[in-house]
């Protein structure tokens, strides 16, 4: 043999001739086979089995020699057989060695052939190492195995031989593949100490027979016609298949062309050797052959069972242990082609999966910790190929031995030390929940996986396993290693997405680079490499190729997830209530409606409950029925006997125990049965239906553990007679189905979700003993399970998707965030362990920086919270259980905001609280006295004395002597450190390190490298600390405020987008804290918003900018909620100080100082209100004269404040200095109105035009009309005049809508709602009165002199600018005018008579034709309102609605609704009897009707004025009188004629005879309402009786009488006018109508009074009429001559007796009647009408001659002297 092995290493002998013996093989051939025939057994020399192994490895590994098929399989059965046989250790380790060798050299020679046949294929010129390091490794070999062979000839000690040591390094090496973590090795001689005993022969036996049964197995078919090799194996360069199908040079090109191969069922059918042929395989190369025979012999040989029998099973062990590791070396080392290769790729799933699915749950470790070896390698190298056989893997061994409690340790320890590999490789755990837990149809593996890591992590099942403490602390180490891993695998997985905050600044270049270095990897130790040195060293982690299953899209997937999470969910609610969970799926379009989709789901799918099934199908429901018989007719029993149809039939659901309903479940089965197979033995389905019955029968009485006695075969024939349609079925049938049952009970599927018995599992187990036998019972179970399951799959190809998005970590996280966080949590609560500690402190740190990263905030504040809660720093747990692990926490909570602080958001706040209560903590460390906590930063200089003592010493006074033995933190500021204990001193102690407070310190310096967004979570964060710290009821700190003030300064420099984020939060918290009831702490926040704001105003600020309105208006703030002098005091210092420093720096700022003033201004201080009015006046006074182009944009803010400078009512002379200013503003105005029309100008509200009315005129006139209405009687005075100055002096340059709007601001004043102020100030002044009744006294003293001054002002405006206003504001001042003739106030409304009469007459002659249609509505209007109709409706009781009548009065004026008044007609008197007066309510409406009375006198006169002119109707009068007194009208003039009728004074010829007729109309209704009430004697008495005015009884003759004189007056002048003749015949119906009416009333006159008062009018009314010409007076005489000669008949006084004289004596000259100069009276016949037989007198005329002739002969007879005279008269009348 030492020749051959020379001659064939040196190249010699070759071997490739024909064997002349048996020319189907070559010479090398027969010399391998005998080679290995030296080997007889363990009787072969010791030197002799080392020179064989020598040779064989030579022969395999020579350049030379080339060996395949059989010859391969016979040089490893040998080498084989001497591991397993040799007593030698060296021989052992040799043979081991030499196995590893050749299969190395087998498969390195497949992959190398595959590499030069693609580069041939390719023209590309490659250089094989495979073949160099074949050479060496021969080489290498071979002298190991001289030295060896020499050194033991020579006798030496093989323990300490050389050649052992190299042996034993190359065996450990190749034997470390199998340890996990460095745990304890794998000794293939662990077993058996083969030199302590003698192996016989028999052992040897079985040996030879096991590999001799192997190897040629495998030989015996292998056909020659697929392969055709020369002797160098080179000719099969066109690789084919038997087939026919022609494929790629390629291998791993072949994948998809690859046939299936055959499924392997069971172990059995191994056995049976039923599928070892290779003729349906496909081979590129023989040397792929070689390989695959060589792998599925290790994988079989992995796979043998201890056969009964032989001597000592352990040999069976050691041969599976070795087949394992070589297996293990193969996969470990396999290449492109191995891994590829559709061959060796379904080779693996049907030989070495099976294989470690029977291994996986041995009791031997060794082969345990060996299949988990092999699974790990699977995993990484062909998981895109296995992923059906990694399901069963994981769900059937590793969660089954992780979630069973009952599991032995040492299988969970090997376990989780595999998942510890598996969870630090990123790729692998992302694929693994992309494959899996997304997947519909698998189990979520990733979710299982980290619940049960988790419980182990929380040592939930330390009682069950029964480990020891040691044992319990290093598995829950193991799991919270895993769980960590996974966890820095997602943030490996997303590391793309992280922003580290340190290597980015927002404030510029110089702070770029500054400290990146040290804060570059903030998180060493726990997130610098996130890899392992146990990792999968996976080749397939981040591939390269194309994605082996369907495309990476992590939507696609998250819907996946959720349909998944649907069916789950509807599943587990079937299980409970099945219709209920399939109404649930198809609400949800999982689930179709028809029988058949509900059918096919319980049949398809496994998840469902078996027994649920059994009862659903079973239950006699219509529905249920009709989903049953579905559910059976998708089944297809072809071709099937009844035995194998009903095995089908019954493993999909387990039968219900109800007899009904198996008797359901039997007839459909049986009728389904027949109608498959019709010509079967069976007459009807009757037969089938009562023999699948008896099956059934059979199967629980032989195969039920409670039936003692067994049915025999022939019972059993027996039972089955006559059923077949009254005949018997053959006895060979019911026999074979008698043994078939036998043999093999009818049972359930294998399935996805059968679950290990938990029968006995319980914590009354208690005997380690029984513990064990429970598991070993287990195991066997979980084995068988996992075997028929992975035998099922093998034939699987699923398509495997490698995840590649990063979005996936995200609902990785979101699913399991849970359990991570109660792992971390519990191990950080329990434990005091620092190596726990340590790994929880990561595993948090990583998920913060996961949900970070992915912005998932409820993980994020979860786990913020978690770790802020473990510092006990913000705790409800006392300070004294302060440990190391909290310290750590501590550090690390530090870390994470150091690192993560742009993803954490509102997570800030739980740090910040925790950072605020370290300082406190290290206060206390460094033995800080508690005076000194709150001692001011840098920032805060010294304010005051006050404030540097107040605040200590209110602080110092919060100590207590007597300490709690338990006690917080803030509890602990303010008691010593010397009566704690020593070990929490220590831990103290440590919050107040170097690193530690260096680190904090660093969060905020380092605030200026967050992005914008976190920087204001941050800020909000820190004020709500910092809110949190003041408002402490015992110890209030400033330490948050402090670090606010200091993280202003350093942010400051931010863009300004971000920097007025900050200070909307910042200016707010200001506002807060400088309206703190601390004074000390409000100090502090003043004075630190003063430099802040000195620091940002330096800035400057461009123009149209508001960061400075922005940054000052917490100062406001302040001063408006902020009641304490002193702070107020300050606040204005701090203004006035920034207006004298910095006031060219200031742009919009000037807005809130303006604000800051105004607040001021109202303040009863005299100190603040005098410094604010000088900074004011100053600002007013100098800056205005030089930049008022910048402060334009706070002028009117200024005029505010100046206004309420001037309301202050107790500095008057302030206010009247405040007015002043205001009218100086003006004058900027009007000399700069350009800024204010340049100002702003791409606002586009205001046009460019009407800028400097918004901005300018209109704040003037609007604060001056508040000061006229908020201030007492001379500031308003003072206002008014100023406001009507600037009117008049500025007006000329108004525009029209610019009047509008001014007259909206004049007619406020008139809107006596708002005046609470000077209700105060009157009902100060008459405390007696009520305040309602102070209200009154208010209204009525301010439209006695405001309203009253105003109103005449108004009306002068309207005059000076009439051409502007006449068109334009008209209707207002109308309006406006009859709202104050309608008040309760007889001086306003005199005054609104007075001012429309003015307004009108000064006016009239611009007046149109429409305006004054609008005055003669106005005046009808004011009538109609004013009427006191309520005086002939009033009786006693009855009480006016004022308020209706406020409304009647108010129509047509917009304005707030006005309290009725209760003044009387002399309304200015004030004295203090009166006020002190009860007002009742009738005297109130007496009041309100008096005034009414009033108006009513003034608007007539009002209407005689406007068309006469004053004074002009009283001079008639009186002529009149004279005339009359005097008698020197003569008879015979005919008329009278006064010359001022012929002066038209007034607006009587610019006003329009339809005007005129108007204005008559409302003198007729105002004179007829008089006359009405006049004559209505008992209403009069019974309102005297009421006191209505007095002791005199009411009436309204002056009204009367006034009213029906205007009339005359006016239609006597209109009668006169030439112009108007056109209107003559109505001004003649209406005399003669209103005339006639006039006379009749006066001779129903029985009064005196009211006869005296009607004396003038009837005087001036019959001498006009005596001054009409003849044929006018003819025409009324006429109608007025009876009611003439009643008048006669009266006593009437000498001046209308001499009226009525001459009226008679004119008639007979007008109507022909003659008069002698004797006295003798007669009527000339000229006179006397022709009364012929002919003539029909006019019935008109006729009455009117009757009446004169009859009146004439009655005053002749009244003054004939005697009776001759009438005599005459009667005889010249007839």
């Amino acid at each position: 043999m030492d020749c051959l092995q020379k001659l064939i290493a040196y190249g010699h002998l070759t071997g490739n001739e024909v064997d002349q013996g048996n020319k189907s093989r070559r010479l090398i051939d027969r010399l391998v086979e005998t080679i290995c025939n030296c080997f007889t057994g363990t009787q072969t020399d010791e030197g002799v089995q080392l020179q064989i192994i020598k040779a064989l490895l030579t022969i395999m590994t020579s350049q030379h020699v080339e060996v395949h098929e059989k010859t391969v399989l016979i040089s490893v059965k040998t080498c084989y057989d001497i591991y397993l046989a040799s007593k030698n250790i060296v021989n052992q380790k040799t043979a081991k060695a030499t196995l590893t060798q050749m299969l190395s050299v087998i498969f390195q020679r497949m992959e190398n052939q595959a590499i030069e046949e693609a580069a041939r294929h390719n023209n590309v010129p490659v250089v094989s190492e495979g073949d160099r390091k074949t050479i060496n490794k021969q080489s290498s070999s071979t002298n190991l195995i001289d030295q060896s062979e020499t050194k033991q000839v020579e006798g030496e000690n093989l323990n300490t031989s050389e050649s052992e040591v190299e042996l034993k390094e190359e065996t450990e090496e190749i034997a470390k593949v199998t340890l996990l973590n460095g745990e304890q090795e794998a000794n293939p001689d662990s077993l058996t100490n083969l030199e302590a005993e003698e192996i016989g022969t028999e052992t040897v036996a079985m040996a030879e027979a096991l590999v001799n049964d192997l190897v040629e197995t495998a030989m015996q078919k292998s056909p020659t016609a697929n392969v055709k090799s020369n002797a160098l194996g080179r000719e099969n360069d066109k690789p084919s298949a038997v087939t026919g199908e022609s494929c790629e040079a390629n291998p791993v090109g072949l994948a998809d062309k690859v046939s299936n191969v055959g499924r392997i069922p069971s172990e059995e059918s191994l056995s049976k050797q039923t599928e070892d042929d290779c003729s349906g395989l496909y081979f590129g190369h023989i040397l792929q052959r070689d390989a695959f025979l060589v792998f599925r012999s290790l994988c079989k040989l992995s796979m043998k069972q201890v056969t009964e029998g032989y001597v000592d099973p352990r040999y069976w062990m050691r041969s599976k242990i070795l087949a394992m590791e070589l297996l293990l070396g193969v996969i470990q080392q396999a290449g492109n082609v191995f891994k590829s290769h559709p061959v060796f790729v379904t080779a693996i799933r049907q030989y070495l999966c099976v294989a470690l699915s029977k291994n996986g749950t041995s009791h031997v470790p060794e082969v345990f910790q060996l299949s988990l070896a092999l699974f790990l390698s699977l995993l990484a190298n062909f998981k895109t190929h296995l992923k059906a056989q990694i399901e069963v893997f994981f769900r059937e061994i590793f969660l089954s031995i992780l979630e069973t409690t009952s599991s032995s340790f040492e299988h969970k320890w090997l376990v989780i030390n595999a998942l510890t590999r598996i969870c630090a490789d990123a790729q692998c755990v992302v694929d693994i929940y992309v494959n899996y837990d997304c997947d519909l149809a698998a189990a979520n593996i990733y979710e299982r996986l980290v619940n049960a890591l988790s419980k182990i992590a929380q040592g939930r099942h330390s009682v069950d396993i029964g480990a020891t403490p040691n044992q319990e602390k290093a598995l829950r180490i193991k799991g919270l290693e895993c769980l960590v891993s996974i966890l820095k695998c997602m943030v490996e997985w997303s590391r793309e997405l992280y922003v580290n905050s340190h290597a980015l600044s927002n404030l510029g270049a110089e702070s770029k680079n500054k400290d990146v270095s040290e804060d570059s990897d903030s998180g060493k130790g726990t997130m610098v490499s996130y890899g392992s040195v146990n990792s999968l060293s996976s080749s397939a982690s981040f591939p390269n190729a194309a994605l082996q299953g369907q495309e990476d899209n992590p939507e696609q997937f998250e819907v996946l997830k959720h349909q998944k999470e649907i069916w789950e969910q509807g599943i587990d609610m079937f299980n409970r209530k099945p219709k209920k969970g399939i109404t649930y799926l198809q609400e949800n379009g999982l689930l179709g409606n028809r029988a058949e989709d509900i059918a096919s789901f319980l049949l398809n799918d496994e998840r469902p409950d078996k027994a649920v099934v059994g009862d659903f199908l079973g239950d006699p429901d219509k529905s249920n029925v009709e989903i049953m018989h579905a559910y059976v007719d998708l089944m297809d029993f072809n071709g099937k006997d009844i035995v194998s149809a009903l095995r089908c039939f019954l493993e999909g659901f387990r039968l219900p125990g109800e007899a009904q309903k198996i008797d359901r479940l039997m007839e459909k089965f049986a009728s389904r049965y027949c109608q498959c197979n019709q010509s079967g033995i069976f007459a009807s389905a009757d037969t089938a239906y009562v023999l699948a019955y008896s099956i059934i029968m059979l199967t629980t009485d032989l195969h039920s553990p409670q039936v003692k006695t067994k049915m025999t075969k022939a019972q059993y024939i027996k039972m089955n007679r006559g059923i077949n349609d009254s005949k018997d079925l053959p006895e060979e049938f019911l026999s074979a189905i008698y043994d078939q049952i036998a043999g093999n009970e009818i049972k359930m599927r294998a399935s996805a979700n059968s679950k290990v018995t938990k029968s006995g599992m319980g914590t009354g187990t208690t005997s380690e003993k029984q513990r064990r036998l429970l598991w070993n019972v287990e195991m066997e179970v979980l084995s068988s399970t996992a075997r028929q399951l992975m035998e099922s799959v093998s034939h699987v190809q699923a398509p495997f998707t490698t995840a590649k998005h990063l979005e996936h970590v995200r609902p990785m996280f979101k699913l399991a965030w849970t359990p991570f966080l109660a792992a971390f949590s519990v191990g950080l609560q329990d434990c005091d362990d620092p190596e726990i500690a340590t790994l929880c402190l990561d595993g948090i740190r990583c998920s913060v920086r996961v949900a970070c990263i992915f912005h998932m905030e409820l993980e994020r504040d979860a786990y913020v919270q978690a770790l802020a809660r473990f510092t006990l720093l913000t705790a409800n747990s006392a300070i004294s259980e302060l440990k190391a692990k909290n310290i750590d926490t501590i550090k690390t909570l530090i870390t994470v905001a150091h690192t993560d602080g742009n993803y954490l958001g509102k997570s800030w706040l739980d740090i910040l609280k925790c950072i605020s209560q370290l300082e406190l903590a290290q206060l206390i460390g460094t033995g800080v006295r508690p005076q000194y906590i709150t001692a001011s930063s840098p920032f805060a200089v010294n304010i005051s004395q006050m404030f540097s003592q107040g605040l200590n010493n209110q602080l110092t006074n919060f100590g207590s002597p007597n300490s709690p033995t338990s006690f917080h933190l803030s509890d602990l500021a303010w008691m010593g450190m010397n009566s704690l204990d020593p070990g929490l001193k220590q831990s103290i102690n440590e919050t107040s390190s170097q690193s530690v407070v260096v680190a904090v310190d660093r969060i905020f310096t380092c605030s200026t490298r967050l992005d914008g967004d976190a920087i204001v979570e941050f800020v909000k964060a820190l004020c709500q600390v910092s809110i949190d710290e003041l408002n402490h009821p015992t110890h209030p700190r400033i330490f948050s405020l402090q670090k606010l003030v200091e993280i202003s300064y350093y942010n400051m420099g931010r863009i300004r987008l971000q920097w007025s984020r900050i200070w909307e939060i910042l200016g707010d918290h200001f506002n807060k804290v400088g309206c703190s009831p601390n004074e000390d702490i409000a100090v502090f926040s003043v004075d630190s918003l003063r430099q802040l704001a000195m620091k940002f105003i330096e800035k400057g600020e461009l123009s149209n900018f508001r960061f400075q309105k922005d940054f000052l208006r917490p100062f406001e703030h302040i001063m408006k909620k902020n009641k304490s002098p002193a702070i107020r005091h300050m606040v204005v210092l701090c203004i006035a100080q920034m207006v004298n420093s910095q006031a060219k720096n200031i742009k919009s700022g000037w807005k809130n100082i303006f604000s800051v003033f105004h607040i001021a201004a109202s303040d009863q201080d005299e100190a603040i209100v005098e410094l604010a009015f000088q900074t004011t006046g100053k600002i007013i006074g100098q800056l205005y004269e030089r930049q008022f182009a910048v402060m334009i944009d706070s002028f009117q803010d200024a005029i505010k404040c100046l206004s309420e400078f001037a309301c202050n009512a107790s500095f008057p002379d302030t206010s009247m200095e405040a007015i002043r200013f205001i009218r100086q503003c003006a004058k900027h105005v009007d000399e700069m109105p350009q800024l204010f029309r340049e100002y702003n100008i791409e606002d586009m509200t205001v046009n460019e035009e009407d800028r400097v009315w918004v901005r300018g005129w209109f704040p003037i006139l609007f604060e001056l009309s508040c000061i006229i209405t908020r201030c007492k009687l001379d500031v308003r005075t003072r206002g008014l005049t100023v406001l009507f100055e600037v009117v008049k002096t500025y007006g000329r340059n108004f525009k029209s809508h610019w009047w509008q709007d001014l007259f909206q601001i004049l007619f406020r004043i008139f809107d006596n709602m708002k005046l609470p102020e000077q209700q105060t100030e009157f009902y100060l002044e008459h405390p007696r009165l009520s305040a309602s009744r102070a209200l009154t006294e208010t209204k009525n003293e301010w439209m006695t002199t405001t309203c009253n001054h105003a109103l005449y002002a108004m009306v002068d405006v309207v005059t000076q600018y009439f051409d502007v206003l006449g068109g334009l504001l008209l209707d207002d001042i109308y309006s406006q005018l009859e709202w104050c003739v309608q008040q309760d106030n007889e001086q306003l409304a005199r005054s609104g008579s007075n001012c429309l009469e003015h307004l009108v007459i000064s006016n009239g002659p611009k007046f149109t034709n429409e305006i004054w249609s609008k005055t003669c509505r106005c005046l009808t209007d004011i009538f109609n309102s004013t009427l006191p109709r309520q005086l002939i409706t009033w009786k006693p009781g009855d009480y006016l609605d004022l308020e209706e009548m406020t409304e009647r009065r108010e129509s047509g004026h917009v304005s707030l609704r006005r309290f009725p008044s209760a003044h009387s007609i002399n309304s200015l008197s004030s004295n203090s009897s009166r006020l002190s007066r009860p007002i009742t309510s009738d005297q109130r409406i007496f009041s309100a009707l008096q005034i009414r009375c009033v108006v009513q006198l003034e608007l007539i006169t009002t209407i005689e004025n406007i068309v006469f002119f004053p004074a002009t109707a009283k001079k008639e009068d009186a002529e009149a009188l004279a005339l009359s007194q005097g008698d020197s009208i003569s008879l015979e003039s005919g008329s009278l004629h006064y010359y001022s009728f012929d002066q038209d004074q007034g607006m009587y010829s610019h006003i329009s005879s339809s005007h005129i007729f108007q204005l008559l109309d409302i003198l007729k209704e105002s004179h007829y309402f008089a006359r009405d009430f006049n004559s209505n004697q008992e209403q009069r008495n019974l309102l005297w009786k009421a006191g209505f005015k007095g002791n005199v009884r009411p009436n309204l003759l002056k009204q009367e009488t006034l009213s029906i004189a205007c009339i005359f007056r006016i239609l006597f002048r209109l009668y006169r006018d030439e112009s108007r003749q056109d209107t003559w015949p109505e001004v003649e119906r209406r005399l003669t109508e209103i005339g006639k009416d006039a006379l009749s009333h006066f001779l129903m006159l029985e009064s005196d009074a009211q006869k005296e008062s009607w004396v003038s009018l009837m005087f001036r009314f019959l001498t006009r009429v005596h001054s009409l010409n003849d044929e006018r007076f003819r025409t009324h005489i006429s109608h007025w001559y009876p009611l003439l000669c009643d008048i006669v008949s009266s006593d009437l006084k000498p001046e209308l007796r001499s009226v009525v004289r001459r009226i008679f004596l004119r008639i007979g000259p007008v109507f022909g009647i003659y008069y002698s100069g004797n006295g003798e009276s007669y009527l000339p016949n000229s006179s006397i009408p022709n009364w012929g037989s002919d003539w029909v007198p006019d019935p008109c005329n006729q009455g009117l001659i009757d009446g004169v002739y009859l009146e004439v002969i009655k005053n002749k007879l009244l003054l004939s002297s005697s009776f001759g005279d009438l005599f005459f008269i009667l005889v010249e009348t007839h």
